[in-house]
């Protein structure tokens, strides 16, 4: 199936202690349905000393499922369905995604 979400798109979390933030996709893992956005989900790690950084506790982003996201519309930056559509025709065809919400194409 088409990925719906993608590296770069901005997205709003729908769920979860950051309901309502918004951010852009850093990572998409798509065996496990899951994602990292930049900025949302901050997670403290203890990170072990090394001769190239220093050690102590860091915040890095972590993992959302895919069900708790949702594209940002580019027309208000609101919560948005994905839609498929082909635009072109012949050789120049290809299959773009679309906001749902206001029918503005998201790439291509």
């Amino acid at each position: 199936m088409a990925a719906k979400i993608r590296k770069g798109d901005k997205v709003v979390v729908l769920t979860g202690r950051d309901k309502g933030r918004t951010g852009e996709v850093v990572e998409v893992r798509p065996a496990e349905d899951r994602a990292i956005v930049r900025g949302v989900h901050m997670v403290k790690r203890h990170q072990r000393q090394t001769p190239q950084q220093e050690g102590g506790i860091i915040s890095k982003e972590g993992t959302i499922h895919l069900s708790n996201l949702a594209v940002a519309d580019p027309k208000d930056g609101k919560a948005t369905r994905v839609g498929f559509k082909f635009v072109g025709e012949g050789d120049n065809r290809k299959k773009v995604r679309f906001a749902k919400r206001s029918g503005v194409e998201i790439d291509g």
